[in-house]
């Protein structure tokens, strides 16, 4: 926020891209400060609530009080308390007292700081959670139409990038959804493993509300039970220090690290299938592709969103390194990190998706590119088809294969050494030896006979494994995604 007095002038300040330029406002909101400082306020008030209904002296038109100004925040006033006190969650203590006047002396009663600031970030992991899910069913959704309607059509498969046996584009396309339902599970698993925080007091032992009920060990285990289901959560940690363990970041973190990685993958068959000329990202009519090059159609999209995923594998490790230096209760060492990356976690995999949405509504194939690069290649994988037809026809199998040994070289030195096409069967349907099975030459050629059961494969995956893991899903599955930029 700007310091006081000060005119808030965003273009003459830092802004970070994943903000300005890329997230959505649902998660630009969701790590804002309204949110943040909003949260607190409700954590305060639930804090309140519970202490009230365990016997605590807190009055009903202190509660009102708290309750009417949840959301009346004083910026300005909180940024000039941080400043003179040094300290965050006592400068918005101080500014809450100031619009609940009777309730002043009972807010935050027994807390630590951590009661709200790790509370809420649990709170924002889950609601993040909550966000990416959809938009990450949405992908498989539009992926696993792609899938079944490209099913049947053959293309050239690669191992190492070199030209291997035929799959089809349908298959292809079904090995980035199934890492894409691993990455949902593991968003689903953790999600649910989220617990929440709770009333622990400054070191965990909740001290401070066992004096506050007089030693009464079932009220503050009540206390710590009703806070945690106001706040939307089913189970809290039962042991904490000042603040919940650090690991809990990993796991987090691990998982959108892990949508990155199957991201970046995605993005880049799909660069190399552009390159090929066989698949494109969607084009707009107006869209440049160069400054330069006019011609060119640049898959910017898929680029994107390798270079966000880059961004996105790395900040796992912050929270590796965070957890290993919290030394026994706490250190204060965590919270600018904490600040930086949990945040541009969420943002980051937050543009990834609907980038991988806008790409994957508008996928364009061309069959007859396709067709081109199979007529290429597989005349040298139908040799074994054409020996074995040969061995069918009468033919002596180690005879077969000299004469397609030197056929397939000859027309290997025409493709390698001239830059022509290959002409292996043309050179098979020139031999009188092979004559026995011209008439069979097309069949043995078809390329759907190259395929295996990629075809039933496909179906098979889409019904059994990717339809029923989006049930859950269904109702926000609507509507195609335009990017801003």
């Amino acid at each position: 926020m700007a310091a006081p007095g000060e005119e808030e002038d965003v273009m003459a300040r830092y802004r970070s891209p994943l903000v300005s330029r890329y997230a959505s406002a649902e998660m630009a909101y969701n790590f804002s400060e309204r949110k943040k400082f909003g949260t607190w306020r409700r954590l305060w008030l639930y804090l309140a609530q519970a202490e009230k209904s365990l016997g605590l002296p807190i009055t009903d038109e202190q509660i009102q009080e708290m309750e009417a100004n949840l959301d009346n925040i004083d910026f300005k006033m909180a940024a000039e308390e941080e400043k003179k006190l040094r300290h965050d969650v006592m400068a918005h203590v101080h500014t809450f007292a100031h619009c609940c006047p009777k309730a002043a002396a009972i807010i935050h009663l027994g807390a630590t700081s951590c009661y709200v600031g790790d509370n809420t970030d649990l709170i924002v992991l889950r609601d993040g959670f909550e966000l990416l899910l959809p938009k990450l069913a949405r992908v498989i959704s539009r992926l696993a139409d792609f899938a079944e309607k490209y099913a049947d059509m053959p293309a050239l498969g690669f191992t190492h990038y070199q030209p291997a046996q035929l799959t089809t584009v349908g298959k292809r396309c079904c090995l980035w959804i199934q890492d894409l339902c691993m990455d949902l599970q593991n968003l689903e698993r953790a999600r649910d493993d989220l617990r929440f925080r709770g009333v622990k007091g400054t070191t965990g032992t909740q001290a401070s509300f066992l004096q506050l009920f007089e030693g009464d060990h079932s009220k503050v285990e009540e206390l710590d039970r009703l806070v945690t289901e106001k706040a939307g959560f089913k189970r809290a940690y039962m042991v904490t220090g000042q603040t919940y363990s650090r690991k809990v970041d990993i796991g987090v973190l691990a998982v959108l690290a892990s949508l990155g990685a199957s991201i970046h993958k995605i993005c880049t068959d799909i660069r190399l299938l552009a390159n090929l000329k066989e698949i494109e990202e969607p084009f707009e009519k107006d869209q440049i592709g160069s400054s330069a090059m006019p011609y060119k159609r640049n898959p910017m999209r898929s680029e994107r969103c390798c270079s966000l995923a880059r961004h996105l594998m790395t900040l796992v490790m912050d929270p590796l390194q965070t957890a290993s230096v919290q030394w026994f209760e706490r250190t204060l060492d965590d919270s600018a990190n904490r600040r930086v990356c949990l945040a541009e976690a969420f943002l980051t995999a937050d543009i990834i998706l609907s980038t991988l949405q806008n790409v994957s509504e508008g996928l364009v194939v061309y069959p007859k590119v396709i067709e081109r690069r199979i007529r290429q290649e597989l005349p040298f994988m139908a040799t074994e088809n054409i020996i074995m037809a040969m061995v069918k026809a009468g033919g002596n199998r180690q005879d077969c294969h000299e004469k397609i040994r030197v056929l397939s070289q000859q027309a290997a030195a025409v493709v390698k050494q001239e830059g022509g096409d290959n002409d292996f069967i043309a050179r098979v349907r020139a031999d009188s030896y092979f004559s026995p099975i011209h008439k069979q030459l097309e069949s043995l050629l078809d390329p759907s006979s190259f395929t295996g059961r990629a075809p039933q494969q496909v179906a098979k995956f889409l019904k059994e494994e990717v339809r029923p893991a989006l049930i859950p899903y269904r109702s926000k599955m609507g509507g195609k995604i335009e990017l801003a930029l």
